[in-house]
């Protein structure tokens, strides 16, 4: 099939799904399941989009190869998220938004909610880039983007382990979490997710053919989304209400996205 036309079955479906998503949390009153049903229906969706793009000598070993990363994201995502939504109040980021529109919630949330289908049709680019590839059979770009997709993942998973160790601890109450990958970066679950989505023009991008140039398109996105928007943002200025000069310490010593040697505190004469 052809890139657009993938790109566009992929808008619609991912619609009907926030769309369901925006009603499941009208119901629970909690928007949190926006970011679970967005994460298996994205997973669900690029790992079709990879098995179904068919071109000029393309290998049906990367094909399959890209719809295992997409499954693979979108179930370590959305397991991890499910239980949280499920077990936990709702996330400081929709407790605004309910507090912000008021009686408009309902307007407002869909508003939320909607762009974020927008934001997979975004990452088929890629991912569909990716799968096209005019290389008949898996190469060592292959193997470099696994090494990155892996990277990721057990980058991602390992500081979801140690903040969930950390706040189920009762002794850190109200501190902030200065150990493992978080005395690195404030948000290494962030930068791991992003790093993720760079798999796709290690293992496809090639200046001679200009439609590869879209595999840049997911890292992009994820990182403005991460960095900029919907990730780190909101999620410090919580911190910075609920934690205060704790946090605007850690913020002063620790790289905000990419891990990096701690910056050491100036010694008091």
């Amino acid at each position: 099939m052809m890139l657009l036309q993938i790109v566009v079955g992929v808008l619609l479906a991912m619609t009907v799904v926030m769309v369901a998503a925006w009603a499941f949390g009208l119901k629970t009153r909690n928007g949190g399941w926006t970011d679970v049903f967005w994460s298996f229906g994205t997973g669900v969706l690029l790992a079709g989009a990879a098995f179904v793009a068919t071109g000029t000598d393309t290998s049906q070993g990367r094909r399959l190869l890209i719809a295992a990363f997409m499954l693979v994201w979108g179930l370590r995502l959305g397991l991890y998220l499910a239980p949280r939504v499920a077990g936990h109040p709702e996330d400081v980021r929709y407790a605004n938004f309910r507090q912000q529109f008021g009686k408009r919630y309902p307007v407002g949330m869909l508003f939320v909610t909607l762009p974020q289908a927008l934001a997979t049709g975004l990452l088929a680019l890629s991912v569909v880039a990716a799968a096209q590839r005019p290389a008949p059979g898996l190469d060592i770009r292959d193997a470099l983007a696994v090494l990155v997709f892996l990277a990721a993942i057990v980058g991602e998973t390992v500081a979801d382990a140690q903040m969930k160790r950390f706040r189920s601890d009762t002794a850190n109450k109200g501190k902030v979490i200065e150990t493992g990958l978080w005395a690195w970066s404030r948000h290494p679950n962030y930068f791991f997710q992003w790093l993720g989505w760079l798999a796709y023009p290690v293992m496809a991008l090639d200046p001679s053919r200009p439609v590869s140039l879209l595999t840049l398109v997911a890292p992009a996105v994820m990182y403005g989304l991460l960095r900029y928007v919907s990730g780190v943002p909101p999620l410090e200025e919580a911190m910075l209400k609920s934690r205060g000069d704790a946090f605007r310490a850690y913020q002063k010593r620790v790289s905000v996205f990419v891990p990096l040697p701690p910056r050491k505190e100036p010694e008091s004469v």
